[in-house]
């Protein structure tokens, strides 16, 4: 089992991977670096709350777990 602060230095990590990636398409979409950076902050700060939620989940869950 992974302690809260795993989760959470998992999470971090991975989100910065992830808003790297959103700012780089919206860009490459849109032109706009503003908005490609208000996005990907916005969308990506939404989504390392869930992530962080998901995985606190899981962790409670016994499914695939090998002993």
């Amino acid at each position: 089992m992974d302690s809260p602060k795993r989760t959470l230095v998992k999470t971090v990590t991975w989100r910065v991977i992830a808003l790297v990636t959103t700012v780089i398409v919206v860009y490459l979409y849109s032109g706009d670096a503003k908005e490609s950076i208000v996005i990907g902050v916005v969308a990506n700060a939404l989504k390392m709350v869930l992530y962080y939620m998901h995985e606190r989940v899981w962790n409670r869950v016994k499914f695939g777990r090998m002993k």
